[in-house]
C-alpha cells in the first residue's frame, strides 16, 4: 500500500511545481489564478500558503526572480537592456530600470558600465585556480532532487543525498550509474543569503513521480563549456568568479539561457579537500 503523504509533503511538491513554472516563463505575463490552479490551493489560501513556504509574496517572488536573473544578464552577457528586460517579463526597459533601482540603487546601464560595483559581496578573480575546460553537447537528463533554500555555504547537502537515496531505495530507481549535481538558481552577489535556492539532485536513467518534498525534472541537454576543478569546496565561489570574469569573455562565449549546475566526482568523505572534483557545466551558445 502507498504511504500517504504528509501534509508539508504534499505541500512542498505543489509548491515546487508552480516555481519551476515561473523559472521556465520570466519572460511571459505569469497569471496568479493560473499558478493557484496548478498548486491545487484553494484560491482562499492560495497565497497564504505560498508566503509560507517561499517567505515572501508570490507577487515578490516572480519581481525578484526577474530582476535578479537581468543582473545576472547584465553582468555576464552582452545582450542590450531592452533584450534584457523582454527576456524577463517587462514590456519596455523603463519598468525593468524602475524594479532594478528599487533592488540595487542603480539602473541597469549603471551597474553594466560600472564594473567595480557590485551590488553585495566582492569579486574573487583568480587566475591561478586550476581548471580543465572543454565543451560538450549534453542529451536532456532526467533527475529527481529536493529543493533547499538559505546560504550555500550553510546548508545540509548530506541530509539532502540521504533524502534521494531513500526515495531511490523505497521506489526501486537503482541504476549502475548515478549522477550527482547540484543546481544553484541564484547568484549570491545579488540575492540575499536567506533567499538562495539550491536544488540537490540525483541524475538517473528512470526517475518515476514526484512524491513529497523529493520532485522530478528535467535538466535541460544542449551545448556547455565543462570548467573541471580539483581543490577544496571553500575556493568554488573564486572558481565562479574566474568563469564569468576570466573564461567566459576570452573565450567569446554567449550564455545560454538555462541554469547551470555542478556535478561531484568524488566524495568529501573519501578523499581529502584538494582532491575534490568538481565540475560546472555552463550553457553557452
Amino acid at each position: 500500500m502507498e504511504q500517504k503523504l504528509s501534509t508539508k509533503e504534499e505541500y512542498v511538491k505543489r509548491i515546487n511545481v508552480i516555481v519551476e513554472y515561473i523559472n521556465n516563463h520570466l519572460g511571459e505575463n505569469i497569471d496568479l489564478g493560473i499558478l493557484s490552479e496548478m498548486s491545487g490551493f484553494s484560491p482562499w489560501h492560495f497565497h497564504r500558503i505560498v508566503r509560507a513556504f517561499l517567505g515572501e509574496p508570490i507577487g515578490a517572488f516572480i519581481t525578484r526572480m526577474r530582476v535578479e536573473t537581468a543582473a545576472r544578464l547584465l553582468r555576464y552577457s552582452e545582450l542590450p537592456v531592452q533584450d534584457i528586460a523582454f527576456r524577463v517579463g517587462y514590456d519596455v526597459p523603463s519598468s525593468l530600470s524602475k524594479s532594478f533601482r528599487l533592488f540595487y540603487g542603480i539602473s541597469p546601464n549603471q551597474y553594466r558600465k560600472n564594473k567595480n560595483y557590485t551590488i553585495m559581496k566582492p569579486i574573487e578573480l583568480r587566475p591561478d585556480l586550476p581548471l580543465e575546460i572543454e565543451e560538450k553537447v549534453l542529451a536532456p537528463q532526467q533527475v529527481i532532487y529536493v529543493r533547499l533554500a538559505g546560504a550555500y555555504v550553510n546548508l545540509d547537502y548530506s541530509a539532502a543525498w540521504q533524502r534521494l537515496w531513500n526515495h531511490v531505495r523505497e521506489e526501486n530507481l537503482f541504476a549502475p550509474e548515478v549522477g550527482h549535481l547540484c543546481i544553484y538558481h541564484d547568484d549570491p552577489k545579488v540575492t540575499e543569503p536567506d533567499k538562495l535556492r539550491t536544488d540537490v539532485c540525483l541524475a538517473l536513467p528512470r526517475v518515476g513521480k514526484p512524491k513529497g518534498e523529493v520532485g522530478v525534472k528535467e535538466v535541460a541537454g544542449g551545448k556547455y563549456a565543462i570548467f573541471r576543478y580539483r581543490g577544496p569546496y571553500s575556493n568554488l565561489h573564486a572558481v565562479y568568479d574566474t568563469i564569468y570574469l576570466k573564461w567566459i569573455p576570452e573565450r567569446g562565449y554567449k550564455l545560454g539561457n538555462t541554469p547551470g549546475f555542478e556535478k561531484y566526482l568524488n566524495h568529501p568523505d573519501h578523499v581529502k579537500p584538494e582532491d575534490l572534483v568538481t565540475e560546472v557545466y555552463i550553457p553557452v551558445e
